[in-house]
């Protein structure tokens, strides 16, 4: 099977606490993507969104469940698709760093396997898309 990446650099003129705060909270994190997300299990940290938190992306049959595997606060978030999906081997690494003039700096990569030959260009093209019109709102709800 193939092997897809994507690499999102984003730069905001928004503290990175604030920004971190965003895509670390399950329920913020859907709002921004525009799909419903829901924690289903909260981690055993202080925040309930950190390290072996899952969260459920969609709705019924159509959703996919994700369970954070690093979250370091302000910093580091890292997850992996561990439900039933049309991809494997998913993980996303979000990093969050301050630039020399004060703002924050979004990394955010993807990489994955499709499981039906060809699939993943279409699955890649769409979540690449949901996710940076998701970050373009970042301003707005951070």
């Amino acid at each position: 099977m193939a092997m897809y990446h994507i690499e999102i650099n984003e730069t905001f003129d928004v503290p990175r606490r604030k920004v971190f705060a965003l895509f670390a909270d399950h329920h913020r994190f859907g709002k921004m993507i525009g799909a419903p997300v829901k924690r289903i299990k909260d981690s055993d940290q202080a925040d309930p969104n950190g390290i072996g938190s899952v969260r459920k992306i969609g709705i019924g049959p159509l959703s996919l469940e994700e369970t954070v595997l690093g979250f370091e606060p302000d910093s580091l978030i890292e997850y992996a698709i561990t439900s039933m999906s049309p991809i494997r081997n998913h993980i996303g690494r979000i990093r969050f760093t301050d630039t020399a003039d004060g703002q924050t700096r979004l990394h955010y990569t993807i990489s994955f396997e499709d499981i039906v030959p060809y699939s993943g260009k279409v699955v890649s093209a769409a979540l690449e898309q949901g996710l940076r019109r998701g970050i373009r709102r970042v301003p707005k709800l951070a």
